[in-house]
């Protein structure tokens, strides 16, 4: 018998607070608007420049790989590693051409922006 009249109060107290519970000003959380916050669009991937030299290219998986020289930008030391590109964008390259180039580094990895021959 006791249960019942637990649960009920436990009820009770729940909807009563509900009923004096008010919105924030500028905060209306029955349709989810937040006016006044400064709700930030996720942050772009850094971009950032260098120069390398082409070591390969692969075109059925859209990658070159770079030995390039430190990147300032993000603080890294000289490296050779594969980037993504965008179909075409080697055509006018090949292994060993030095480069200069723009890239972002995302969460999918670096990904070249621009690259054109020295």
């Amino acid at each position: 018998m006791k249960t019942p009249l637990v649960a009920a109060g436990a009820l009770l107290c729940a909807l009563s607070f509900a009923a004096t519970a008010e919105d924030m000003p500028g905060m209306k959380m029955d349709g989810m608007s937040m006016d006044g916050m400064n709700m930030e669009s996720p942050k772009a991937a850094p971009t950032a420049s260098a120069e390398g030299t082409i070591k390969a290219i692969d075109g059925e998986r859209h990658t070159v790989t770079l030995a390039h020289g430190p990147v300032a930008a993000l603080k890294w030391p000289p490296m050779t590693m594969a980037f993504k590109t965008a179909p075409g964008q080697l055509d006018s390259l090949q292994v060993g051409d030095k480069v200069d180039f723009e890239f972002s580094n995302g969460n999918g990895g670096a990904s070249i922006l621009s690259i054109r021959k020295q």
